[in-house]
Formats: structure tokens, C-alpha cells, sequence
């Protein structure tokens, strides 16, 4: 580990079981969310574009994940999930939100189904602790048991149009899997969690596996990833945050916080307002009825994607204006490798969110014109 300073003192950055392969390919680390991570190995702008035209791997093992088993896991879940897991099948993943009671998001999750009483829950690494401290608080009288498994284990995004086709060789099962599925594989002696959700807008696969054999075997899954013709480059948290945002992914701490709701952040397939109805033993959802008010009337604001004239990236925080007034703000915004222009995406009051409008973003005293698109910026 290394040693970081703050207010209240040196803290130890925690390091994933790629850290040594990372400086291996010279990867410029920085501090994220606590973790000694890979910014960039060569720069975001040509991570970003062998993602688009052939594969990345990344190391996504600062992510929490969060065990869950015993007779009242499922119902917890569905206590503190926005997204029904009643009904989920084995083996199949379902993206959903963890709210407060006003509706704000805690964070965004992804929930694996093993059993009906054994579950993994994929989170953010800014707040694993944040939701296990919830979740103690919630839990009433219901019996179950969380392993904070993060530490314990690897997780690595492989990414790409071409990644199906080098998984293909160690896998026949993996490439027909279904999006947002996943399957439990053994590489020789090492057993892994295979996932197809996705992060980047491109397709590909997630493994989960236990942190003292991840190098090797990520090694021998990817085994040309250090030779010049290699399909599959490592790729830094720069170029990921880069191509979730062409693929209008929202990131928690921009598009998602405490006091963004997930209906503004345009994650409504994510809400099951109806909740409860089907298991009334589990109740109504965290913030559901704070969500149900804000359906009712509609959203105030809504999460829009900008393009925007010039050569100047929007940043988080910049206001979204329409003549005089200011209507919004910015999230996230960046200059597209892809598109080789600025786009944004921005939460604006609602009267002005609808694709053709045209608005101007404040760059830091000078306006600049945008237009409000659909998203994906950029799709497969």
C-alpha cells in the first residue's frame, strides 16, 4: 500500500491484485475512491478508440462486492433495491438503485442471482461502506448474512467488438451468453464468475475470482495482451469514464447522488413503483413512496446529452443556460475520441430537455452553444 495524506491524516491506499502488472505496462496510478488505480497506460484518447475497434481490459476490482445468503436475503434485497429480484433466475443479473428515503440515490448496483437465498451485489467502491452501514441499520429482524467479499477477490471488465471472439477460444459457453447473464466457469483449477453486462456501450465480459490466482489467470486468459499484435490493450479509469459517457451511462457522484433521483437521471426501467404487491412480507421499497410523489407530478429535471459546439470540454458543474436564465447544470462532459467534439450530459429543468432544444453551456464566463440529443452519443 501507499500512504496518502488528508485532513484528518495519512490514510493507506488499497491496492488490487493487478497493482504490480499495472506498473509492469507503465501505468500512471492515482488515488480513486481509496485505491491506487490506473488512470492511463498510454493516453485516454487511444485507450479509448482500441476499446472502440477491438478490446480493453480493465481492472474494476476496487468495486465492492457484497455477498448476500440465508433464508431473508432475497427479501432484503428487495427491501433496499428499487428493482424487483422476485423472479429473478439463477444466473441472471439486474441492474437497480439503492435509494434514501427521499428518493435520492445512494448508489447504483447490480444484483447477481445465485440462489434464492445466495446473491452477489456489485457497488461502487466511493460507497461500499456507506451501503454496509445502511444495510445494518435496515435490517430489522430479517436473517441473513453480508460478506464483504471485495477485498477478498478480483474483478476485471473485458471489453471490445473483437473480446467475443478471443473469450471464444478458452469458451464455447460464454460467447452465447445472454446480456445480463452469467455463468460460474472453471479455468483448470480456478473457479470465476463470468458476467455480460457491460460499461462501455461495447460488448464483452466481467470476471469475478479469488484475488491470489487473478494475475495468473487473467494471464492465461489473455495471453498475446502484452505482445504488439494483441487484441485485448489494458486500458486506464480515463478512457472507461470517457466511453461510458459516449454510451450515456450515468456515474455515481455525477448523473446519480443522494439528492438525484433515479427518474431524473432517466432510470425509470429501473423503478418498480409497484412494488411490494407481489411479496408483502418484504413491504414497500426504501424511497418508494418519496418516488411515487415525484412520478406523479413528473420530474422537475430531467437527464439530457449535449452536444456542444467548439473545441472546449463541459465540465461537472458548469450551468446550462437558455438566454438569461440558467436551467441546469452540467454532470459530465468531456471531448469525444469518438465523434472528435465536446458532448455533455446535464440535468435540466424539464420544459427544456427535449431533443432539438437548443441551450448554451457556461465555460467558465463564455457561452457556448449545445444542442439537447438523444442518448447514446455513441452507439455499438
Amino acid at each position: 500500500m501507499t500512504t496518502t495524506a488528508n485532513e484528518s491524516g495519512p490514510t493507506q491506499l488499497l491496492r488490487t491484485p493487478f497493482y504490480k502488472w499495472h506498473l509492469e505496462y507503465g501505468a500512471k496510478m492515482v488515488d480513486f475512491a481509496g485505491w491506487e488505480m490506473p488512470l492511463l497506460y498510454t493516453s485516454i484518447i487511444d485507450e479509448h478508440r482500441w476499446v472502440r475497434s477491438s478490446g480493453g481490459f480493465f481492472d474494476v476490482s476496487h468495486m465492492g462486492r457484497l455477498r448476500f445468503t440465508g433464508r431473508h436475503a432475497r427479501r432484503f434485497l428487495d427491501r433496499v433495491c428499487t428493482r424487483q429480484i422476485l423472479g429473478m433466475d439463477d444466473g441472471q443479473c439486474r441492474y437497480s438503485l439503492v435509494c434514501n428515503e427521499q428518493g435520492g440515490v445512494r448508489d447504483d448496483v447490480l444484483v447477481y442471482r445465485f440462489d434464492d437465498d445466495d446473491y452477489l451485489m456489485v457497488c461502487n467502491a466511493s460507497n461500499r461502506s456507506k451501503l454496509v452501514r445502511h444495510f445494518n441499520e435496515v435490517r430489522g429482524d430479517m436473517v441473513f448474512r453480508v460478506e464483504d467479499q471485495t477485498e477478498s477477490t478480483a474483478m476485471a471488465a473485458i471489453q471490445g467488438p473483437k473480446v467475443m471472439e478471443v473469450i471464444g477460444q478458452m469458451s464455447r459457453e460464454v460467447p452465447t451468453l445472454k446480456r445480463y447473464r452469467f455463468v460460474e466457469k472453471n479455468l483448470l483449477v480456478l473457479k470465476m464468475i463470468v458476467s455480460r453486462t457491460g460499461y462501455t456501450g461495447e460488448d464483452g465480459v466481467e470476471i469475478i475470482l479469488g484475488s491470489g490466482m487473478a494475475k495468473m489467470a487473467i494471464g492465461m486468459l489473455l495471453k498475446d495482451m502484452g505482445k504488439e499484435n494483441a487484441v485485448v490493450k489494458p486500458i486506464g479509469l480515463g478512457a472507461r469514464d470517457t466511453l461510458r459517457l459516449e454510451a450515456g451511462m450515468p456515474l455515481y457522484g455525477h448523473e446519480l447522488e443522494e439528492d438525484i433521483d433515479p427518474l431524473s437521471a432517466g432510470l425509470d426501467f429501473a423503478v418498480k413503483l409497484d412494488k411490494g404487491d407481489a411479496d408483502p412480507l418484504a413491504g414497500r421499497f426504501i424511497g418508494q413512496d418519496a418516488l411515487q410523489r415525484i412520478a406523479a407530478d413528473g420530474p422537475a429535471r430531467r437527464l439530457v446529452g449535449l452536444l456542444v459546439e467548439g473545441k472546449r470540454s463541459p465540465r461537472q458543474g458548469m450551468g446550462v443556460r437558455l438566454g438569461d436564465a440558467t436551467v441546469g447544470a452540467v454532470t459530465s462532459g468531456c471531448l469525444s475520441p469518438s465523434l472528435d467534439r465536446p458532448i455533455a450530459m446535464a440535468l435540466v429543468a424539464r420544459d427544456h430537455a427535449e431533443p432539438g432544444t437548443r441551450l448554451a453551456i457556461d465555460l467558465r464566463g463564455t457561452l457556448v452553444d449545445a444542442e439537447v440529443v438523444k442518448m447514446p452519443f455513441v452507439g455499438r
